[in-house]
Parts: C-alpha cells; structure tokens; sequence
C-alpha cells in the first residue's frame, strides 16, 4: 500500500527539499547519467566498485532455486554476477525506478547471451511491486542512501522476504578512515565532479553524489535502523578504508 505523502523536509544532497520532491530529483539525477552510468563507476572507482560487488555476492552466498530481488539495481551489474549460482530453477529480478536504466541492463543481458532467470521491473523501494514473501534475497548497492524514507526502504525488504531470507546492502559510507580524509573530501568535491562534466556533461548529479554521501549514516547507524526494522544478526564489514561498507541481515 502506497503510503500517504507529508509536507516534511528530507536531505537531497546538503539541500532540504519537501518530501514530495526528493524522489523526482533523485530519478532525474540517475536519468541524466543512464548511459554513462557504468564508465562512471569504473573510472570513479578505478574499478573497485568490481571487487565491492564480488564480495557482495560472495558473503551473499547465493545457492540454486533461489529467487532474489536486487532492488536500485539499475543495469543490473550485482544481478548479473548472482544469477549463476541460482541456476535453472532460481532466478533474479532487477527492481529499479528508473526505466533508462533498467533498458540499458535488459539490452546488456541479452549481449551477454543471458535470455532466462533475470527479469526488469520498474519500482519504488519504498513501495514494491511484490507480494509478502516473494523472495529469499533482497540486495540493494548504492541505492539505499537514495531513498526518501530509509526506513520505509528497510520496512519493504523485510516485507517481500521470505522467513529466513537475508538482506545485503552495499554502499558508500561517510566514515572514511581519518588519515584518508583530506585526500577523500578534496577527489569528492574537486575531482569527481569534473570527471562527472567531462563524461556525463552533468557535473551537478556528482555534487549530489558526494553530499549524499557525507549526509548519509555511518555504519554503525545503519545496521541499528536495520536491526530496527525487524532483521537479525545484523552485521558490516568496512571496505577500502571505510569508503564502502557491506551490511546484512536476516529476515526473522
């Protein structure tokens, strides 16, 4: 059930925004980069981002019949990487609100030779399009600090899984060791969003990455509003000095 909008301010970036209009800004951002939303990541990351969602799935641990749910997940990179250990009899879909993005993986799928067990849906974290207890995993990377109401995001992945499923998140984190900070906020702030002109053309969509960041909980806050919304044995693992981390929990 779509929940009622309030008049209420959120974050967008370092800017507050009425509720109502932070969703909208966030498609629009992720609409603008669509087709060079990989690159991006690439070359941000020098390719780290690869290792990141390898590790993802790895502590996943996804097993054959499985059905998973990657929700934000775009062009369905994490996807992707999931879908051989769920075989024949298992399967993933790719939940994203952004239909650019989701062509751009559906077209990539099927370069890749992929025609079965992944499918493209579009829809909104906070309001799923699934029934309770559709799947055994939910995964979500970098697109968590993107929503308007972290806990309603957390309320729908508890909702669709299954009992005993687990829940796994990826994403930046503001709690970069201190001896790398310096450094981090100047490649933020400075480089990023000139790397961002020079590929995307749209420098203002990098700005707003960086402020999410720095506007979004650390780790150890995280995996309390996990715990918060009915997961188990929740738990984090730093990565690259604390420029990422990976979150789990298990539905109970």
């Amino acid at each position: 059930m779509r929940r009622q909008e309030t008049s209420e301010e959120v974050d967008f970036g370092f800017r507050r925004v009425p509720e109502a209009e932070k969703a909208p800004l966030v498609r629009g951002v992720f609409d603008r980069v669509a087709t060079r939303y990989d690159l991006m990541n690439d070359l941000m990351s020098a390719g780290i981002h690869r290792l990141w969602k390898a590790d993802m799935v790895a502590w996943l641990k996804p097993r054959a019949g499985q059905r998973m749910i990657d929700v934000a997940g775009g062009t369905g990179d994490v996807a992707r990487r999931a879908l051989p250990a769920l075989g024949a009899s298992g399967g993933v879909v790719v939940c994203d609100v952004n239909p650019s993005m989701l062509e751009i993986g559906r077209v990539r799928a099927l370069d890749e030779g992929i025609l079965a067990g992944i499918e493209f849906v579009v829809g909104d974290a906070e309001n799923l399009p699934f029934a309770d207890r559709s799947f055994d995993l939910y995964t979500i990377a970098f697109g968590i600090r993107n929503v308007t109401r972290l806990g309603h995001a957390l309320e729908e992945a508890r909702r669709v899984l299954r009992p005993g499923g687990r829940f796994m998140c990826l994403e930046f984190t503001p709690s970069v060791a201190p001896l790398l900070q310096p450094l981090y906020d100047f490649y933020s702030f400075r480089v990023l969003p000139l790397l961002g002109q020079v590929v995307t053309g749209d420098r203002d969509a990098y700005i707003y990455l960086a402020e999410s960041i720095r506007r979004f909980p650390p780790p150890e806050a995280l995996a309390r509003e996990i715990e918060g919304a009915g997961f188990g044995r929740a738990a984090y693992r730093s990565l690259t000095g604390g420029v990422a981390a990976l979150h789990s929990g298990w539905r109970i």
